[in-house]
């Protein structure tokens, strides 16, 4: 399969009502193990790399995630996570990202309008799509994605104003979430009747940042309800770490070859992958992009 859009793989997700995952791959093996796991479930995915990641991996990174797209079966999309300027975007678009995040929801509203609308006239130019973000996302602290302390919830009626004034093809939006995992003493809770009234309000797919602390019967309703997209960071990550500690602190200081120490923390990401392939009603549904 070719590589695709994000507007081309939402299209699908919100006509037949499902939530394509897009998974932050931050090195070569969580992107491997991504790869592996939504093969396996013939899920339809995203590629996302945040700013931070990218300046860490460089860019030929995104030439090898272009690469296993092209070498996979599936529609895939690659998408900059959390894109903080202008000139940020035009960079991954340069690099051959299909898909672009402009995040200006904690400048003035009219600020995030003018400069999401600029990036969207310079995507769609060349056929990329934009994602934008209104309200905001909480942020729990560790994570490189970021956010505020407490999250903003999204306006349905403002979101309506922003979509039609940018022309975004879809909208990252507040509905009580948070970056990172929560502290055991907080429990978050979605608020379904808010996304219920922006569904009502607008006319792109709605995406759901920072479900990672929230109960899965939680992000399957908001699927359920509108959500097309929902983005995976901690979760991955979280898994691959605590497997990795286990093989540094297993008592054998001779262990250093990446092929011996990474494979058992790659599985256990693939496990979480294909878990959250499942949760999202995702799997198999790369079937509906072959017709």
């Amino acid at each position: 399969m070719v590589l695709v859009s994000g507007k081309e793989l939402l299209a699908v997700a919100r006509e037949h009502n499902f939530a394509i995952p897009a998974y932050n791959c931050g090195s070569g093996q969580l992107l491997n193990a991504t790869v592996k796991a939504c093969e396996e479930t013939n899920t339809p995915f995203i590629i996302a790399i945040h700013p931070d990641e990218l300046s860490f991996l460089t860019d030929s990174f995104v030439a090898q995630c272009i690469d296993e797209a092209h070498r996979s079966r599936l529609p895939i999309a690659i998408h900059l996570d959390h894109g903080g300027s202008y000139e940020q975007v035009i960079h991954a678009i340069q690099l051959g990202m299909t898909s672009v995040m402009i995040d200006k929801s904690l400048a003035p509203y009219e600020e995030n309008v003018a400069i999401t609308k600029k990036v969207v006239e310079a995507a769609h130019a060349v056929g990329v799509s934009v994602e934008a973000e209104l309200g905001t996302i909480g942020n729990t602290g560790n994570t490189v994605e970021g956010g505020i302390e407490e999250g903003i919830y999204t306006e349905p009626e403002v979101a309506k104003d922003f979509v039609e004034k940018t022309g975004c093809d879809s909208l990252a939006v507040g509905i009580g979430t948070s970056h990172g995992l929560y502290p055991k003493d907080i429990k978050p809770k979605l608020r379904i009747d808010i996304l219920d009234d922006i569904v009502k309000a607008v006319d792109v797919p709605l995406v759901l940042h920072g479900g990672s602390g929230n109960p899965d019967s939680e992000i399957a309703q908001a699927v359920t309800h509108g959500i097309n997209k929902v983005n995976i960071s901690s979760d991955i990550k979280i898994v691959f770490a605590e497997k990795l500690r286990e093989e540094l602190n297993d008592g054998n200081s001779e262990k250093r070859e990446p092929n011996v120490l990474f494979p058992e923390p790659m599985k256990a990401t693939e496990k979480v992958v294909r878990q959250k392939n499942e949760l999202f009603g995702a799997v198999d549904k790369a079937n509906y992009y072959f017709n």
